[in-house]
């Protein structure tokens, strides 16, 4: 079936909406930016670091030299694992305060958990593996279990150390190996250290006036509590909120999906929003088994190509959308104009404008949604979304906004007082008015763009002569290839830092993975002690990163703040680090060139 551009709106008055997305931005503005959130830690440290799903079995401490520690399991450790078990490297351990391979998946169990994009491109491997998803949208159950089908068929799983918590992480000269201790009393010495904690491994707590004095229950939704609402991952059934009041704060990807499942359980349920999502229509249907027999190898790094092409860069002419969905519609739709056009040669300056009447045109088509659907005029306004496509991650439900049309669902919008006022022993404060409440869910995300230090949590974390990994990055990241850092032997790092991003997170890091695992294996071929970028060849990649990279402060400046923009302070962290400004493949084929080269270049190998 041919994907089609999107019917949208054209009587819009831009210069008034450009204003009227600044004044929204305007007054949702905090001075006090990351700083509004606070550390899970004290007191809210066992609701949001203990296992909900597994009970931590006891063991001895452990004691021992090992080749490789890699911190993390989800998608980028599993990863680093495949592509050093695929080179022959076997003496490995995955580090994880989990319970088992998953990561955000194992973690994440909230009611009507699925995918937000394409699953044919997110779940890695699919391939290698033999499996096809069984939607395009695929349910978390099915994501975590096939993260276990990756691990179980490539024999991932030998020695992997769960409900075990990093701490510290410290070079030792002497025996040339980082000492690595937990939660659990461990001393490990691994001769190298593969850091592969990913964006959303700790939960972010807002940081409201009176959280401590607040006598209901609590918890977030990346730890979500059963045992109080009733129910399960797989029958989401919530049962148990038959007689209880809930608030869930935050309208972003996770609340989108747990309203409705609130709204019909709950007594009473409140939805406290400060910005709103764009959220469209959820088309979903099961994979087509003739499309599937049908496809040839190689078809979903194809797949996951196009939908890069179709998301973040543009498609080109006669390149049709593969994925045709609410993240590739507004380069899909720029493809049609530029067709009707004879697709000119135009200066930058001309593109970008007639880009940004399309993003009014698809951001005006979701807004009339709401109107299409909420029956109270009020609330529907105050769900609608006033920024650029992008600004906030775009979102798609079926049964979110009818959600809003139930007698026990009310919207408290929050954004004039710029988030919750505060928290008492009854219930939740919006707009000077107290509503009380059995239960407060925190839909309020992840350590996205905090410092470091929060995000990652582990202190010390030193390299050569006790420097620390945050000192050497507080001014910006220092990377060769955006994996290895000079004066951190035997040390790489999957994540956004310095290079090649692709529009699915799991190829960005599988890509990594496979790098630092060439590396790793020709260290250990060249009976390396250590291996090390260069302070000159590091130099060299940030200066080459920097000239080439797409500068996104003017655009993150206009969005009204989120994770995306550092919550709108001054100092912009961009979330997925330091983009390759030639783009993905390029990036891609840069660093295949460099191993083809084999010399190992950039690299002090010892």
């Amino acid at each position: 079936m041919t994907c089609r551009p999107t019917e949208t709106p054209e009587d819009i008055d831009i210069p008034a909406m450009r204003a009227k997305y600044a004044q929204e931005r305007e007054r949702r503005l905090r001075k006090d930016g990351q700083a509004q959130y606070i550390r899970t830690e004290g007191k809210h440290a066992d609701s949001y670091e203990r296992d909900p799903h597994a009970e931590v079995e006891p063991r001895d401490p452990i004691s021992e030299d090992l080749d490789i520690a890699i911190i993390g399991a989800g998608w980028s450790g599993l990863l680093a694992a495949y592509h050093l078990k695929k080179a022959g490297i076997t003496s490995y351990r995955n580090i994880d305060s989990a319970g088992d391979f998953g990561g955000v998946w194992y973690w994440n169990r909230y009611p009507g958990i699925q995918c937000d994009n394409d699953a044919y491109c997110y779940m890695p491997l699919l391939e290698e593996t033999g499996y096809m998803p069984t939607q395009k949208y695929a349910d978390g159950t099915e994501i975590q279990a096939h993260a276990k089908r990756i691990v179980e068929k490539f024999g991932l799983d030998e020695g992997a150390l769960f409900h075990t918590l990093v701490r510290g992480v410290q070079w030792d000269a002497g025996l040339e190996r980082y000492r690595i201790t937990t939660n659990r009393g461990d001393d490990i010495r691994a001769r190298f250290v593969v850091m592969a904690a990913g964006p959303l491994n700790r939960p972010k707590l807002p940081g409201i006036p009176g959280i401590d004095d607040f006598k209901g229950h609590t918890f977030h939704t990346a730890r979500w509590d059963y045992d109080y609402t009733g129910g399960s991952w797989d029958k989401p059934e919530l049962d148990k909120l038959a007689d209880k009041r809930v608030a869930i704060v935050g309208t972003g990807a996770s609340a989108i999906q747990i309203v409705p499942h609130l709204a019909r359980h709950a007594k009473q349920l409140y939805v406290v929003q400060r910005t709103p999502s764009t959220v469209d229509v959820r088309e979903n249907p099961a994979t087509d088994p003739e499309w599937a027999k049908a496809l040839k190898p190689g078809w979903q790094r194809a797949r996951q190509e196009n939908f890069h092409k179709a998301a973040m860069e543009g498609l080109l002419p006669g390149v049709e959308d593969q994925i045709c969905d609410f993240w590739t519609e507004l380069n899909r739709n720029m493809q049609a104009r530029m067709e009707e056009l004879g697709w000119p040669q135009l200066p930058m300056e001309e593109y970008m404008a007639l880009r940004e009447v399309e993003d009014h045109r698809v951001m005006e088509r979701l807004r009339r949604r709401v109107d299409g659907i909420v029956k109270d005029g009020e609330t529907a306004e105050a769900l609608k979304p006033y920024y650029n496509f992008l600004c906030k991650r775009p979102l798609s439900h079926n049964d979110f906004y009818d959600a809003f049309n139930r007698p026990n669902v009310k919207l408290l919008d929050v954004s004039a007082t710029q988030g919750v006022e505060r928290l008492t022993e009854r219930g939740i404060v919006a707009n000077g008015q107290e509503h009380e409440v059995d239960c407060v869910v925190f839909a309020s995300g992840f350590e996205v763009t905090s410092k470091l230090e929060q995000r990652w949590a582990i202190e010390p974390f030193e390299g050569r002569d006790g420097r620390s990994i945050y000192e050497h990055w507080e001014d910006g990241y220092k990377t060769f290839h955006g994996m290895t850092t000079h004066g951190f032997p035997n040390f790489f790092v999957i994540a956004f830092t310095q290079g090649g991003l692709n529009a699915n997170i799991t190829l960005t890091f599988e890509t990594q993975a496979e790098h630092i695992a060439y590396i790793i294996a020709q260290a250990k071929k060249r009976d390396a002690t250590t291996v090390e970028c260069s302070e000159k060849a590091q130099d060299g990649w940030i200066r080459h990163v920097r000239e080439t990279q797409l500068d996104m402060s003017q655009f993150a400046s206009i969005c009204p703040p989120s994770y995306l923009n550092n919550e709108g302070e001054d100092q912009l962290r961009w979330y997925l680090g330091e983009i390759y400004g030639p783009g993905f493949y390029a990036f891609d084929a840069l660093i295949r060139e460099w191993r083809e080269q084999g010399d190992m270049a950039g690299l002090v190998v010892k």
